[in-house]
């Protein structure tokens, strides 16, 4: 089962047992004394170092007494670990590809997006992303858990040690799309332009009229892991899909390297962002 430790599948699964320990109030230790095993096995399968079968899976959801639901939606998620890629479909299945793209994100020292028509979600503001959810539709309680966990992603660009590289290519329609009032896409415009000027933060706008490029295709999300090999990630409006193909990520590397050669230099991006707010402001 180590083949697969790394994979999106397998970091949504280590972080679901987590959660799902502490939200019983159980330690590590003693979880590991219910099941017989180490204590350092539980880490293990929890930091996703390793991979626990479907069966050591059963026996821990088991042990820890979950409701029906949340301890099928963990088993389904051990379910066929051993396929490479995962696609996750309709609603019910977002959670699992949000958890699965939020332990890729802290495990990966790169993320490549690209972005034609919303900015990217690492860049999100907590109002930018509550607009997008409540015009989606979403329950109240949903939109806020959402949001929380949109905005909580952001971390890996501002707080961990090191901090993720991240690149982001956008479209420069982006800049003019409203979402929300005219006061969240000023906000947002502008922590996006603040972002930019961190050392591990490159955002390069794709300008319109420059003819077709590959990435009118449709968006995607490059990772790259220190202890793993690089995987795309397709996130569309109720389905999505984590792909470790190596012919498709070289396809999809070149394609970021054509867009690179179109796209605005940072320092011009960042410049006509900050004017884009600017003129939104005053307008």
């Amino acid at each position: 089962m180590v083949a697969t430790a790394g994979t999106p599948r397998a970091r949504a699964l280590s972080a679901a047992l987590r959660a799902a320990r502490k939200s019983t109030g159980t330690g590590v230790r003693e979880l590991a004394r219910m099941l017989s095993i180490s204590h350092t096995q539980v880490s293990l399968w929890e930091n996703g170092q390793r991979v626990p079968k479907l069966v050591d899976t059963a026996m821990i959801v088991t042990a820890l007494r979950l409701v029906p639901e949340e301890r099928d939606r963990i088993i389904n998620l051990a379910r066929k670990m051993d396929e490479p890629n995962w696609l996750t479909t309709g609603i019910p299945g977002i959670p699992a590809q949000l958890s699965g793209a939020m332990e890729s994100e802290r495990a990966a020292k790169a993320v490549i997006a690209w972005s034609p028509m919303l900015i990217p979600g690492l860049l999100q503001t907590y109002d930018y992303a509550r607009a997008i959810a409540t015009a989606a539709g979403l329950p109240p309680e949903e939109i806020e858990k959402r949001v929380l966990l949109r905005v909580n992603r952001r971390e890996v660009l501002t707080t961990r040690h090191g901090s993720v590289k991240f690149d982001a290519l956008i479209s420069e329609a982006v800049l003019h799309e409203p979402v929300g009032d005219d006061g969240v896409m000023v906000d947002q415009l502008r922590h996006v332009a603040e972002m930019a000027q961190r050392s591990n933060i490159t955002i390069q706008v794709l300008p319109l009229r420059i003819g077709w490029h590959p990435g009118w295709m449709g968006p995607f999300v490059l990772y790259e892991f220190p202890d793993a090999s690089p995987m795309m990630h397709f996130e569309h409006y109720s389905s999505g899909a984590f792909v470790p193909d190596e012919h498709d990520v070289a396809e999809y590397y070149t394609a970021v390297e054509t867009m690179r050669g179109l796209a605005m230099s940072a320092e011009a991006s960042a410049r006509l962002i900050a004017n884009t707010a600017d003129t939104l402001e005053n307008t």
